[in-house]
């Protein structure tokens, strides 16, 4: 049974979340403020950690930042701030995805088993992953239908890959595929998530699955 540790300090939100886990058979612990998510997650060790940002002692950011000293725990963050630099600072901190307030019971659900999914296939079973009608072997490095990568095309490629239903942040991906001295150059991920559309979605202009989150950073939808 999958462990779901949910932190928010409205009780009517806690309820409602503990009442449609535990129906879909969650085991459900939870928690009204920073400190005692923090000590839950420490006792409780859940497999995937829903958090409000606006705590009353804590800000969930400080949370994260706790949590990733020392577990590398899913983190689906919920929160009423709308402004992208809060969904930024959160996922830049090490939360997974970014899910905002008010929003669907079935959305949430749906995001939780992305994470999940993502954190609980082992490596060998992701090698080989459908983009549209192409086949992308990552161990391999080849796409079906001789469609050619460059260098930096595949290092954003298996990224994201290798996360799916994550939303990754525009800071992760520069540093990761440019460097620390680069994070500001979001026009170099612009043109190549372009590129890679025009290789492997069916429609580059309307794509289903190299997705941009505006201000924010990019999802693969499988």
């Amino acid at each position: 049974m999958t462990r779901v540790l949910v932190v928010d300090d409205e009780p009517q939100i806690l309820r409602a979340l503990r009442i449609n886990l535990v129906a879909r058979h969650y085991e459900v612990a939870t928690a009204a403020d920073g400190g005692t998510a923090l000590r839950q997650a420490a006792e409780f060790n859940p497999d995937l950690v829903l958090l409000d940002l606006g705590l009353p002692d804590l800000d969930g950011v400080e949370v994260i930042h706790g949590l990733r000293g020392w577990s590398a725990v899913p983190i689906v963050v919920l929160s009423g701030r709308a402004g992208n630099q809060d969904k930024v600072d959160a996922l830049d901190a090490g939360a997974d995805d970014y899910v905002t307030k008010p929003f669907h019971i079935e959305e949430l659900l749906a995001r939780i088993r992305a994470v999940t999914r993502r954190t609980s296939v082992p490596e060998a079973e992701t090698a080989r992953v459908s983009v549209g009608d192409h086949v992308v072997d990552l161990a391999a490095k080849t796409v079906s239908g001789d469609v050619r990568l460059t260098p930096t095309e595949w290092r954003i490629l298996q990224i994201m890959l290798r996360n799916p239903g994550k939303l990754i942040s525009q800071r992760q991906l520069l540093t990761e595929v440019w460097g620390s001295t680069h994070v500001r150059e979001t026009h170099y991920l612009r043109q190549y998530l372009a590129q890679l559309r025009k290789k492997l979605e069916r429609d580059p202009a309307r794509p289903v699955h190299l997705i941009t989150e505006p201000g924010m950073g990019y999802r693969f939808t499988p």
